[in-house]
């Protein structure tokens, strides 16, 4: 009843502080009370960082992209088996072929192109043939050879059927023309003239046609003028076509053969191989080299103005075009205008050609034509309404205004 109930007890200031747990009440007697505990702060409480260890100095520095994340390996795919080569067309622009060969096929579409109903495909393998490269100068024979097949066949070159054909024919040809000599160019000249700018003028392109009047403008102009010997030769041609298409000339082995028996009679006892080579029999000398080309380039300049002549009379029928009568009036004029370059029978087409010309053209302007219609161009038209102005669409015309619009309009 004594006992004191405090006794054990902490003192009044640690209320607060709890009791060590004991499990013997025996022992907190005997225990002295234990001092008390300090505050600890929450933030005390954390993980300490681990120190940093200094970096070395002589240690190279870090680089950023060594410590990115390594992408992982990529597996190596496996070898498809090769897929089997797929096949293409392709066309050949060259050719292998030997020169043997080149000439063969040649000769083989010679003897094919001058029949019409072959010509067309074999006028494409001549294309072909060209275009392959395999034209060299040491073939510009055979190539001369099959152009003047082509020319030589019954079928004009500017038929409707084969124009196409003629005209891409040629048209090669003119690509390979520096492997020619002056003779094969000449003779490609007037070929080119007859199957390529003649079928030219059959054109439905207004552009095309009066760019193809103006070359042959420019070609007339460039010919010389004929003089009385050009007649002469002329007049001895045509005789000589007379005689053969009557059939009254002689064949050419009649004609060696008078040749050789003409020979014997006059040499019988073979004196004449005696005789220097450059003197001819009657004391006429043989033809030098300057008499060759002074021959050859008469002969190219009577042809080539034989296929001018033929590009006038086709363009001459094309007058039913409206659209072509204006540049055809001026194309005639200018061949009427330098008729002296022409022979005396091409000047006779020349004035023919003209006359018909201006007479459709005068028919044109009083309203009446070939078909029928009142096809006067727009030119024309306008060169009728503007030449009775006294007042054209830019301002006066004149001083007072009075004066008519005719220096310009002609």
């Amino acid at each position: 009843m004594t006992d004191n109930i405090f006794e054990g007890l902490p003192p009044p200031s640690s209320q607060h502080q709890e009791l060590p747990e004991s499990s013997n009440p025996d022992e907190s007697k005997d225990e002295s009370p234990s001092p008390a505990p300090t505050l600890v702060l929450k933030s005390s409480l954390k993980r300490s960082k681990p120190p940093e260890s200094a970096p070395d100095a002589s240690a190279p520095p870090v680089l950023k992209s060594a410590l990115k994340r390594s992408k992982p390996a990529e597996s190596t795919p496996e070898p498809e088996p090769e897929a089997a080569p797929k096949k293409r067309l392709q066309f050949k622009t060259s050719t292998d072929a030997s020169e043997e060969q080149v000439v063969e096929a040649m000769q083989k579409i010679t003897s094919h192109i001058k029949n019409p109903s072959k010509f067309s495909k074999a006028s494409k393998l001549a294309v072909r043939l060209i275009q392959a490269g395999s034209v060299k100068a040491e073939t510009s024979s055979y190539l001369i050879a099959m152009l003047e097949a082509a020319m030589s066949s019954k079928t004009p070159c500017t038929d409707r059927l084969v124009r196409a054909d003629y005209h891409a024919l040629f048209s090669a040809a003119q690509d390979v023309a520096e492997c020619l000599d002056k003779s094969q160019k000449n003779l490609l000249t007037i070929w080119t003239i007859k199957a390529v700018v003649a079928n030219d003028l059959f054109t439905d392109d207004s552009f095309m046609f009066s760019k193809t009047a103006t070359q042959i403008k420019e070609a007339i102009s460039d010919l010389p003028v004929a003089t009385e010997e050009d007649d002469a030769e002329e007049a001895a041609a045509l005789e000589q076509e007379a005689v053969k298409e009557s059939g009254e000339g002689e064949t050419t082995q009649d004609v060696a053969s008078a040749g050789d028996q003409e020979d014997a009679e006059s040499d019988p006892f073979g004196l004449d191989a005696w005789i220097p080579s450059n003197v001819k029999k009657n004391g006429k000398t043989k033809m030098t080299k300057e008499d060759t080309d002074a021959l050859e380039d008469k002969k190219f300049l009577r042809s080539k103005r034989e296929a001018l002549i033929t590009c006038l009379e086709i363009a001459a029928r094309r007058y039913k075009v409206p659209w072509c009568q204006t540049v055809i009036d001026i194309l005639v004029k200018h061949a009427f205008e330098n008729a002296s370059r022409f022979t005396s029978q091409q000047r006779q087409a020349v004035e023919k050609l003209w006359a018909s010309v201006r007479e459709q053209h005068l028919r044109r302007k009083q309203g009446k034509s070939v078909t029928g219609k009142l096809d006067v161009t727009a030119f024309e038209s306008l060169q009728d309404k503007y030449a009775n102005e006294k007042m054209s669409i830019r301002r006066s015309v004149g001083a007072n205004g009075e004066r008519r619009a005719q220096q310009w309009l002609g």
